[in-house]
């Protein structure tokens, strides 16, 4: 192809893949801003925990039944209304039964939902029943596994709405005014999370995906096209004087931006890209289901759960009784763990222990990953490159087992919870830079420091925007000049 011809390619696949998405990309980087300090609204499960009653050790009259379905993949205690509930998780699916009268609960109308949203918000403000929903709203897509939901208002300051499942009675989700406007500004815009849209799952995924795919290969025609015009050293001549760039007005500033700012735009509009998991090309970073089964030594049995069982361990967190519990098994031992920490079904009687022994975590490191040998190991009291949480609501310390297996596996042990807190594997540590490292900045160098991180995000941001809006006003003489020429 003839440099002519190379020229005229970059330049109309540049131009007119920023024509279409000029406006968006004005909008990822506006809003990306916002979600730097605002989410989507969300219910915390600190605040969750602290609304709920505790569980009286002598309300339990029941065992757990065993699920007609499967094993016990899960089995969590709380509470309804303050009656004792069993949630057991077989096959997927949740069931929750009462557990003073073995009951099943059922479902939960509009007279029930208000009386756990009044509970719930213990303010003493008047609560309206808002609406029954079968498919989220704007705010319900990260709740929409536990639809129908019903939406309470209350009528506070703060413009709370609650969300109350119809098949477990619980409240899942909160959101309040601000948060609502926020939440619009910030990521709604960003993911295009527009309701309609969003409610059709495969057309909104792969169209974020595309409009990534084309904005990475406009920003990259885009930098390649402006260091060929870019000349420092003969310049050009524009009217009475030289400057380094061939054009003027608003597209010389765009010239000048992308040159600094294209980079960063690449990368950004990239790890946009990988956030949506294209194409499954890299692993989860959950356990396995072999690796969970081998570090519990097996399913939860409801016959090993007798009602004495049940109560000895609850009583094990006296003088406070929990308010939740999940019934665990580590190594085919039983422990009831809860936010106050880890009670044993065999010594209930010793109470509340923050963590697992040491070397019981040891040795459950060498039972997961059967004939792989260990490579190293480490006790990390702080967070490393790939577990962390900025929030610091990650449990720890943890147990981080290097292994080596062909895929580099790394294991994190949570001595707090009895489980696999999380894998990684070569392919996953790699999406971890290319997208959380390029799309937040979460290195370690930069990250932890703030107002420093904010500072520098900020910069790169503004100077992505300066780069969208210097195309605008180009973009819509064009678009008219063709208008006007297919009318003419």
């Amino acid at each position: 192809m003839s440099s002519h011809r190379t020229a005229r390619v970059l330049v109309y696949t540049h131009r007119w893949l920023g024509i279409v998405g000029g406006i968006l990309f004005v909008i990822w980087f506006v809003s990306g801003i916002v979600m730097m300090y605002a989410r989507m609204p969300a219910l915390e499960t600190s605040e969750r925990l602290s609304r709920l009653p505790a569980i009286s050790p002598e309300s339990i009259r029941v065992a757990p039944p065993a699920p007609a379905d499967g094993d016990i993949a899960r089995l969590v205690i709380n509470t309804v209304e303050t009656r004792p509930v069993y949630r057991i998780t077989a096959k997927g699916r949740t069931q929750s039964i009462f557990a003073d009268t073995g009951d099943a609960l059922p479902v939960v109308d509009a007279e029930q939902a208000m009386r756990i949203a009044r509970a719930f918000d213990d303010s003493h403000h008047a609560l309206r029943y808002d609406a029954r929903l079968t498919d989220a709203d704007q705010w319900s897509f990260g709740v929409r596994g536990r639809m129908p939901l019903h939406r309470v208002a209350v009528e506070d300051d703060a413009g709370t709405v609650l969300y109350v499942t119809e098949s477990t009675g619980e409240v899942v989700l909160k959101t309040t005014a601000s948060g609502r406007l926020w939440g619009g500004a910030g990521a709604v815009m960003h993911w295009l999370y527009f309701t309609p849209f969003r409610r059709l799952s495969n057309v909104w995924a792969q169209s974020i995906i595309w409009l990534s795919v084309a904005g990475t290969l406009m920003c990259i025609v885009g930098m390649v096209w402006g260091l060929w015009r870019f000349a420092p050293m003969r310049g050009y001549r524009l009217r009475d004087h030289r400057q380094w760039s061939p054009y003027a007005s608003w597209m010389r500033w765009h010239h000048y931006a992308g040159l600094i700012f294209g980079i960063v735009s690449t990368t950004w509009i990239f790890s946009g890209l990988l956030s949506m998991d294209p194409w499954d090309w890299h692993p989860s970073t959950a356990p396995t289901r072999e690796q969970r089964q081998l570090i519990s030594g097996g399913p939860i049995v409801a016959a090993d759960l007798s009602v004495e069982t049940v109560r000895r361990v609850l009583k094990g967190y006296a003088p406070s009784w929990p308010k939740e519990v999940e019934i665990v098994r580590f190594r085919g031992h039983y422990f009831a763990s809860s936010a106050a920490g880890l009670v044993s079904f065999e010594e209930p009687q010793f109470g509340v222990r923050d963590q697992l022994p040491a070397d019981q975590m040891v040795g459950a490191a060498n039972l997961v990953m059967p004939g792989i040998a260990i490579d190293g190991m480490s006790w990390l009291d702080q967070y490393d490159s790939y577990y962390y949480d900025r929030s610091g609501r990650l449990s720890l310390p943890v147990l981080r087992v290097r292994y080596s297996d062909p895929q580099h596996t790394w294991l994190y042990f949570d001595p707090r919870h009895g489980v696999i807190a999380r894998k990684e594997e070569r392919l996953s540590r790699l999406n971890r830079w290319l997208y959380h490292g390029f799309h937040s900045l979460d290195f370690p160098f930069l990250y932890y420091h703030r107002p420093l991180w904010d500072i520098v995000v900020i910069v790169l941001s503004i100077g992505g925007i300066v780069l969208s809006v210097t195309t605008l006003t180009a973009s819509w003489r064009r678009l008219k000049r063709h208008a006007n020429n297919l009318w003419t």
